[in-house]
């Protein structure tokens, strides 16, 4: 009951908190806009562990490196507890490896979560104050396919061949880089 308890606590917080570090990188990569109650309510959240750091780790190509590295590092933390509260041992190297594969997932669900509100809102809200920061998340990866795959009855089906394709890269290259980081484990 503990052990339960202890793992719930440490996705809730380790974890989220680590999807908040990188969710704050990736919305700075796709140069999304944060202007809005999504962005507003990352950045007060991580606001105190990113600015100090950034005096100390600088921006790398116009990429948050700071924010980066935070949720590089609390993934790794997150994941180190929750193996010694599940009683397995570990290797470095392969947490280290496991760490960038979990958050590989976590920009892929993202992405997927972005294409399912942005349908979703499309059809009830198409004018909401987060449709600009969707469109910035799923516009990059929609533009291409939208070139290639035509209209049906005009209806977009680029989403959903987005999704297929999300789906299968977790499916093919990141289970097999999961594969390899639990067998350095």
């Amino acid at each position: 009951m503990l052990r339960e308890l202890a793992i719930l606590l440490l996705d809730a917080f380790v974890q989220g908190f680590a999807g908040l570090l990188f969710f704050r990188f990736l919305l700075q990569w796709l140069r999304a806009p944060l202007r809005n109650s999504a962005g507003e309510f990352i950045m007060a959240l991580t606001d105190w562990v990113v600015l100090p750091t950034r005096r100390h780790i600088p921006a790398w190509r116009g990429l948050d490196s700071a924010s980066l590295l935070l949720a590089y590092g609390v993934e790794v933390l997150y994941l180190g507890l929750l193996l010694t509260v599940e009683g397995s041992g570990f290797a470095l190297l392969g947490l280290l490896v496991l760490a960038i594969v979990k958050l590989m997932v976590m920009a892929v669900y993202l992405l997927i979560v972005a294409l399912l509100v942005q349908a979703v809102l499309s059809w009830t809200n198409p004018h909401t104050p987060l449709a600009p920061l969707l469109n910035a998340i799923t516009q990059r990866f929609l533009a291409p396919l939208r070139r290639i795959i035509p209209l049906v009855g005009s209806i977009d089906l680029s989403p959903l061949v987005l999704l297929i394709i999300c789906q299968i890269i977790l499916i093919v290259p990141i289970q097999f880089l999961n594969n390899l980081a639990l067998r350095l484990m």
